[in-house]
């Protein structure tokens, strides 16, 4: 359950060889693991990797955080920040209404996610935001999310993405009492409202992870400006059903394909030029517009 902190530098390692920034971490709720833990943690990997970008936790995590050391959202990411903590992916966010969260998700209220990334904004970190549909919610709840995190991003300023994907309902109880779910074209339809929607949100990511690669390509073209990274490790969604890899080779045919050019970029959205992408970059006849690829976040 737990990884050793040698299990983790291997994995940014390798993460490194591949010509990554930086690395998305997040885990579950444990009941015993206070606001130290995650100190320790974060100012051990910041020590060995200075210029790499952690990218860590969710609002869930640190709700819990707050419930065993007492500490308000604020202190504690004040606290994390200190200790290295680059920003925070939108983990969690599931659907932002409660009455779907008291059926599905009890990890955090709607109020309790927003006000932590309320903090996350305020003590200068920035993040992500997420919607997972497909949960028994209806089309007015997805429009409550997408007008929360609106109302937010009015407010701070903080969210660099959003990032839309539909619930993976193998291997999962709640997928048993779940009968029916989102379609391809329900997918890309979320996408085109949450580009128009989001008019306050600079980029809208493509989760190929969860939707397939060709799906994930498409959706290129209804909205989403970012295709996310490669994945070297993931557990969550593998385990519900998507089975889903690309290295990079494949995230920039992908790009290219649907008729855009590949531009790496890190978590907070600065481009990356390496010497090899420049130079098959240079050569491609078919660039229209610019395509943020992150790989490793």
């Amino acid at each position: 359950y737990v990884r050793t902190l040698d299990q983790i530098c291997e994995k940014i390692d390798e993460t490194i060889v591949l010509g990554g920034t930086g690395v998305l971490m997040q885990g579950g709720l444990h009941p015993d693991f206070g606001i130290e833990w995650y100190e320790d943690l974060l100012r051990a990997l910041h020590a060995k990797y200075p210029d790499f970008q952690l990218h860590c936790f969710s609002p869930p995590e640190i709700h819990n955080i707050h419930l065993i050391s007492g500490l308000s959202y604020e202190e504690i990411l004040t606290r994390l920040k200190a200790a290295g903590l680059y920003s925070m992916p939108g983990g969690g966010g599931e659907i932002l209404d409660d009455e779907v969260r008291r059926r599905v998700s009890t990890k955090c209220t709607t109020d309790e996610w927003l006000g932590v990334m309320r903090a996350v904004h305020k003590v200068g970190l920035r993040s992500t935001a997420t919607m997972m549909f497909g949960i028994g919610d209806s089309v007015e709840h997805r429009v409550r999310h997408l007008e929360r995190v609106r109302n937010l991003q009015d407010e701070t300023g903080g969210f660099t993405a959003f990032i839309p994907w539909t619930f993976q309902r193998e291997n999962t109880a709640l997928g048993r009492r779940i009968t029916e779910e989102p379609t391809g074209i329900d997918y890309l339809k979320m996408l085109a409202v949450s580009r128009i929607f989001l008019d306050n949100v600079a980029h809208i990511q493509s989760s190929w992870l969860t939707q397939g690669l060709r799906l994930g390509q498409v959706a290129l073209r209804f909205g989403a400006d970012d295709m996310g990274s490669i994945m070297i490790e993931e557990n969550v969604v593998s385990a519900a059903g998507a089975h889903n890899t690309a290295d990079e080779k494949m995230l920039r045919h992908l790009i290219r394909t649907a008729g855009f050019r590949p531009q790496q970029r890190d978590i907070l959205y600065h481009h990356i030029n390496r010497d090899e992408s420049a130079k098959s970059d240079a050569s491609d006849s078919a660039m229209l517009n610019e395509l943020s690829v992150a790989f490793a976040d």
